[in-house]
């Protein structure tokens, strides 16, 4: 996703990183009912095991070669499970900036088959429209996004396309250009971080990809990522029995 930075994001953040008590969201039938963040954490630090599993099974999934639907299908009851505990993100890749969302890559495959992305955004922050040329997967783990999708007009205009879609967390969104790909995202609390787990099926920093604007015209960019160094999920010598 492209980057945003605005004086009215900043001013939000600032307030909010003077007074923030974050908390999370889980999701109980359905209604969603308040505990403080990091209430799930082990004294020893984030549980890593978590999200190296969940690499390990979605490279199996794709390794399958399954058609798309059924990629995104499977790929979805993997990361619900996944963004149900909010205790297996290290603090690096939870930090917000004043100036603009964050893109963390938390896992690259290898073959470019897929990458797995911590999205962090600040109070007020939001993409512009914008689209992602192969298949992902959104999964809410903080706080609370809000995605509307786009659609083209007959006369070449991008339009609304039905209501957002909030996501809480345990939630997740799929798209692709076969299923919808343009949409614009933003954080859904003024006043609070939010933090959602985004899966792309290729290295999704190095995918080009368009911004529109609503007139119809097109802005080729490429997002990168926020972070040089990735979460250590492979070093097991202080907990050999976590391997499996």
């Amino acid at each position: 996703m492209p980057r945003n930075r605005t004086k009215k994001n900043r001013d939000a953040y600032a307030k909010h990183a003077a007074r923030q008590r974050p908390r999370r969201w889980c999701n109980t039938g359905h209604e969603f009912i308040a505990h403080p963040i990091g209430s799930t954490r082990t004294a020893g630090g984030p549980n890593t095991t978590r999200l190296r599993h969940f690499v390990q099974q979605l490279a199996t999934l794709v390794e399958r070669g399954l058609p798309e639907a059924d990629t995104l299908s499977q790929g979805t009851t993997l990361l619900a499970a996944l963004v149900a505990h909010d205790d297996w993100l290290p603090d690096a890749y939870t930090q917000p900036n004043p100036e603009r969302y964050q893109q963390y890559l938390l896992h690259a495959d290898a073959l470019g088959r897929f990458s797995v992305v911590s999205f962090v955004w600040g109070p007020g922050q939001a993409t512009p429209i914008h689209d992602h040329t192969v298949w992902g997967l959104i999964g809410m783990l903080r706080g609370a996004e809000d995605s509307q999708a786009y659609a083209r007009t007959p006369d070449g205009r991008w339009a609304p396309q039905g209501a957002p879609l909030r996501l809480h967390p345990g939630l997740v969104e799929a798209v692709s250009p076969s299923i919808g790909d343009v949409h614009r995202v933003s954080n859904a609390w003024e006043g609070q971080t939010s933090i959602s787990i985004h899966v792309y099926g290729a290295n999704i920093g190095a995918v080009q990809r368009s911004v529109y604007l609503e007139d119809g015209a097109k802005k080729p960019f490429i997002s990168g990522y926020s972070n040089t160094t990735l979460p250590n999920l492979w070093d097991l010598s202080r907990n050999p029995a976590t391997a499996a």
